[in-house]
């Protein structure tokens, strides 16, 4: 069942989403080599309640930390450790944050350092990925639309869209209907319509698409060892353009600070 949104709870979930972000621009300065990705964790739990909200992700399905935390060829879901990062590391940070009754959720991916350009260009082609899969998510058209946009620019670049995880609707539920691939075909799929909130999150991987899971139960690795990056917005559906909920602007802003 898919949850139409008001004006109100969108304006809620505007708040949930935009702490994520402002969580995110809030480690930013961490993001170095010799940090331990457990360190990040802690430091977002302490923001997020600091700023009124609850992590989202914390013990959700049994997860135990409150960032996923994924490194070079980890796509997603990674568990925040002791591992300490490196110059050239690729690390992917996913958030989610629960206050006022709905949830946020956005992920950003960043270079530790100077990067290696086959690097450069995964983070480049996947958060354009992204904004292409947006252009698509607009009242009318269909969920195959943002994924086959999505697709095509990440393929036509010569990387691989992961198939086994996907977007998803975004609300008092931090997964709800409908699911949002990240490949598939125009004019098919579940109408997009206004009051549907979803969560767009492209996972991008610089060689061959298949992944697999690790012990742990949750992180998810590229087969190849190759490098993966990871952006998500979380959008509300408009006539002619979609909304943003989350803002990466004020982490790309204290990017530029470094």
């Amino acid at each position: 069942m898919i949850f139409y949104k008001t004006e109100e709870e969108i304006e809620l979930l505007k708040l949930s989403n935009r702490l994520v972000s402002a969580t995110h621009a809030e480690l930013v300065p961490m993001i170095l080599p010799g940090v331990k990705t457990i360190d990040l964790d802690k430091r977002a739990e302490e923001f997020i309640r600091d700023n009124g909200g609850v992590p989202g992700f914390l013990n959700y399905g049994g997860f135990p930390n409150s960032l996923c935390i994924s490194v070079n060829d980890a796509v997603v879901h990674g568990i925040p450790n002791q591992y300490e990062l490196q110059e050239g590391d690729l690390i992917s940070l996913d958030c989610g944050v629960y206050m006022n009754g709905f949830h946020g959720d956005s992920a950003y991916s960043y270079a530790v350092g100077e990067v290696s350009d086959l690097k450069k260009k995964l983070l480049k082609i996947t958060k354009e990925s992204l904004y292409k899969g947006i252009e698509a998510a607009v009242s009318g058209n269909r969920i195959g639309d943002i994924g086959y946009a999505v697709q095509k620019y990440a393929e036509d670049a010569g990387f691989s869209v992961v198939r086994e995880l996907v977007g998803h609707g975004v609300g008092k539920n931090l997964h709800e209907k409908p699911e949002v691939p990240n490949f598939g075909r125009r004019g098919r799929g579940v109408k997009l319509k206004e009051g549907m909130t979803i969560a767009i999150e492209p996972m991008i991987n610089a060689g061959l698409k298949e992944v697999i899971q690790e012990d742990d139960g949750w992180t998810i690795r590229t087969r190849d060892g190759m490098p993966s990056a990871h952006f998500e917005h979380s959008i509300a559906i408009r006539k002619g353009k979609a909304e943003l909920l989350s803002d990466f602007s004020i982490i790309e802003e204290k990017l530029k600070t470094l």
